[in-house]
């Protein structure tokens, strides 16, 4: 009985230090609201369920609840829970009844559909508020105050369903520009559940069955295995009925993250794990546990406020650490609640006992309210950043990519450069050219582009190992000490690349601590003891590379670990080898790309892994996807004709004019039975284009003579060789210079081959001017001759009449003559 009593007493206590501040500040609703929440018989959902259930009352909620339980019968035979909420029991579908797939998660949908059909609460309602079980409610959400209208959900922002940005979504819905990545918060008016119910349950399905496009680079699902289908279900279905969401990136927050200034969330999820000091609270640690059915057993106890104070100085980063352990004592509080309640005994006193049950602590829950800036959503963000441009400009960008002295980078620098100016590309671009103090000696390149001059490591100072690939790391740590770097983002590419357009942080949703890079799922060392050996944080490690968005400050923490952890892996040539590194070659090669990978993992930076920035020339593209750069790294083909960058490695076509690549074959001769192929081979044709578009126009500034006026020479080069040949000497040099051009034979410099070409003219010249010198004389010492031996003059009109005919002859048949009767060696 005295048990009983202060069981009573506790209940009402708790009450009155937790309820009254909800109720007062929300009244009446004009409109009738029901939330509602999905679980299964489980333990582990019904700790979740207390811990909802009493941050739902403390709160003020207004409406009814329903927990919409779903169990098999068997299931149900040893359930104990079912008095731990307003429940609707839903036939589990945690096993598929057609596909016999195991996906507990399609419950949710599953569940709201059954609860509109069978529910008398459903036809007695305008606004639905729907959320997960694994929240703690801060405050009152009530649709109307949040922004929601009919046909404007307000729900929580899910910046990882990339799926809404890529193929998945075109192949899931018919409206992709509809599909909106949100998830936790869902509140919407019942006409608009009655729409969407059954199509995100029939999308889940679908999301489900396509195994094929699971993958993380195109769900964002770091697991790979199909387990946030039914978030996809939601968004594609919202996306066919024509919701269109106000998104709100405020009202909801994870335990263990950080809240904006002026933000007040009414919401913790605590999905992931956190922690405050030395104490940590993971979910997935407590899944099987029956902590509701064991008296006077709570959560471990976290650090008092006093404590988290004298933990932090930056009054933002304490802020988080006050809502961890918010959310952990409000969990903690309903256990205790719910223990006393079921008739357990009283618990014995202890110092968190006395503090949970304190005024500091009930004044510290208190039911909280969005603020203004809380209220503020995706679409009022953008509009500030459209209408008030001059106040809050998008950040600054810069562009850089790493080359060396040699004719091989340089017509990738033409190419590059000239799509840089084509693209759009916000800020500037500059060169990071790694060259040697001899090879600065006769580089002919220096203005092919905005220009940062950087020490070689082709060579390493230190260990004497060739490896040229460590310029890229080198140069970017070089350029950050040296240079003055004003921008906000630093865009990195690679030399052998052609941007189609603007790479941007804005779009592609970088940030500081989020770079944003593309997929290079060959670097299997970071699954493997390549990471393990490597990085502290192996479970970090991106299989990234190609294009990167880096905040400056990550950059300037992040560029010093990139060059030492390239260098580490260049020397472990004890794991070389293609199973460990992927590398083909099995030679070290890539093993700068392992060293961004693991100092990325080194600081924790954790990539936004995007597959529609980047497409290699080859490639079969995704329909619909408007790819930002082709990397021409690999060589590809079109019918028979072909380009791999790589044979062109010796070769100098940007110092000789008018050199260019051979023409890939014109569109209009393509195959068009296969869309696919034509797709890829438009692509390709694309790349090559624009290359020789870019060195076409580089010759244009180096003012070469022009083409037409070329051919004119070479036809007249033709005639000159002709008539030599006649003279009886065939001119061999220049002979061989009117052939046709080898790819594969190096070219020279422009000036020597204008000094060459010149000495040959001069010297053919001054031998026909001899020759046509040498002729006259001959002629008139032959007259000569005739004239001084002639007596009579008959006989002299015989012998000067042949003569005058021969005088007639033609300029050969002349040359014949002398060397004839002089035997003269015409040189």
């Amino acid at each position: 009985m005295a048990n009983r009593v202060v069981s009573v007493v506790v209940v009402v206590m708790f009450g009155l230090i937790g309820g009254c501040g909800g109720q007062e500040r929300v009244g009446e609703a004009p409109w009738r609201i029901h939330t509602l929440f999905s679980v299964e018989c489980q333990n582990y959902f019904d700790w979740q369920t207390v811990g909802f259930m009493h941050s739902f009352k403390k709160a003020g909620q207004p409406g009814p609840v329903t927990r919409l339980l779903s169990c098999t019968e068997e299931e149900k035979k040893s359930y104990r829970g079912m008095d731990l909420a307003p429940t609707l029991e839903v036939p589990s579908m945690s096993r598929h009844p057609q596909t016999g797939d195991w996906y507990p998660a399609i419950n949710k949908p599953a569940g709201i559909v059954h609860w509109l059909k069978h529910s008398k609460d459903a036809q007695n309602v305008d606004w639905v508020v729907i959320l997960d079980a694994d929240m703690i409610i801060r405050g009152p959400i009530i649709p109307w105050e949040l922004g929601a209208e009919k046909g404007r959900p307000i729900a929580a922002y899910y910046g990882y369903l990339i799926g809404c940005d890529n193929i998945l979504a075109q192949l899931h819905t018919k409206h992709p520009e509809l599909c909106d990545k949100v998830g936790g918060l869902l509140a919407m008016h019942i006409d608009d559940l009655r729409a969407l119910a059954p199509m995100w349950l029939s999308k889940t399905e679908e999301v489900r069955e396509d195994r094929a496009h699971w993958a993380t680079n195109i769900t964002g699902d770091i697991y790979g295995n199909g387990w946030i289908s039914e978030m996809y279900g939601y968004s594609f279905g919202a996306a066919e009925v024509g919701l269109h969401h106000k998104i709100n990136d405020n009202l909801m927050i994870y335990p263990g993250y950080i809240p904006r200034e002026d933000v007040e969330p009414i919401l913790f999820h605590y999905g992931l794990p956190f922690s405050v000091g030395n104490w940590s609270f993971s979910k997935l640690d407590h899944h099987e546990d029956a902590i509701v059915y064991d008296c006077g057993r709570l959560f471990s106890e976290p650090p008092y406020p006093r404590e988290v104070k004298a933990m932090e100085a930056d009054p933002n980063k304490r802020r988080a650490l006050f809502l961890n352990i918010e959310c952990i004592n409000t969990l903690n509080e309903g256990l205790l609640l719910h223990h006393v309640a079921n008739g357990c005994p009283k618990p014995k006193w202890s110092k968190y006992l006395s503090f949970l049950k304190s005024k500091t602590f009930s004044e510290l829950t208190r039911p909280k309210f969005p603020t203004r800036d809380s209220l503020r959503t995706k679409e009022d963000e953008l509009q500030e950043q459209v209408f008030d441009e001059p106040r809050r400009p998008y950040p600054k960008i810069h562009t850089i990519f790493s080359t060396e002295c040699t004719p091989y980078f340089d017509w990738q620098t033409v190419g590059l450069v000239h799509s840089f100016h084509l693209s759009g590309q916000p800020g500037n671009i500059t060169r990071l050219l790694s060259c040697t103090d001899e090879d600065l000696k006769h580089y002919a390149g220096h203005d092919l582009a905005p220009t940062h001059y950087v020490p070689s490591m082709s060579r390493h100072p230190l260990t004497g190992d060739w490896y040229p690939a460590i310029n890229k790391p080198a140069a970017v740590l070089h350029w950050l000490n040296h240079a003055n770097v004003d921008a906000e983002f630093i865009v990195i590419l690679d030399a052998d690349m052609i941007m189609r357009g603007p790479i941007t942080p804005w779009e592609f949703k970088a940030s500081r601590g989020r770079p944003v890079s593309t997929p290079y799922d060959y670097l299997i060392g970071c699954d493997n003891e390549l990471a393990k050996l490597h990085t502290r944080n192996p479970k970090a490690c991106d299989k990234v590379g190609g294009v990167i968005i880096m905040h400056i400050d990550d950059l300037r923490k992040f560029a010093l670990f990139w060059l030492h952890k390239t260098e580490e892996v260049r020397a472990d040539t004890a794991h070389y080898a293609k199973n460990i590194t992927g590398d083909i070659y099995e030679s070290g090669w890539i093993s700068e790309m392992y060293g961004y990978s693991f100092g990325a993992a080194e600081l924790n930076l954790r990539h936004v892994i995007n597959s529609e920035i980047l497409i290699y020339p080859g490639y079969v593209p995704q329909p619909g996807v408007k790819y930002r750069v082709f990397h021409y790294g690999l060589e590809y083909r079109v019918g028979n004709w072909s380009f791999d960058k790589a044979n062109w490695r010796n070769v100098d076509v940007v110092n000789k004019c008018w050199e260019t690549f051979p023409d890939p074959p014109d569109p209009s001769t393509l195959d068009r039975t296969d869309e696919n192929v034509l797709q890829r081979d438009l692509l390709s044709i694309e790349c090559a284009r624009t290359l020789n578009e870019a060195l076409r126009l580089h010759h244009e500034r180096r003012k070469c003579s022009d083409p037409s006026s070329l051919s004119t020479s070479k036809q007249e080069a033709a005639s000159e060789a002709t008539m030599s040949r006649k003279f009886g000497k065939n001119d061999s040099s220049r002979l061989i210079r009117s052939k046709p051009k080898s790819a594969n034979i190096t070219q020279e410099s422009s000036s020597s081959s204008s000094t060459v070409t010149n000495q040959t003219f001069s010297s053919f010249r001054f031998w026909i001017v001899g020759l046509w010198v040498f002729s006259v004389l001959g002629f008139l010492a032959i007259m000569s001759v005739m004239l001084s031996r002639g007596k009579a003059p008959k006989k002299r009109g015989k012998n000067y009449k042949p003569k005058r005919r021969a005088s007639y002859l033609g300029i050969g048949d002349m040359n014949g003559l002398d060397r004839h009767l002089h035997n003269v060696e015409i040189p």
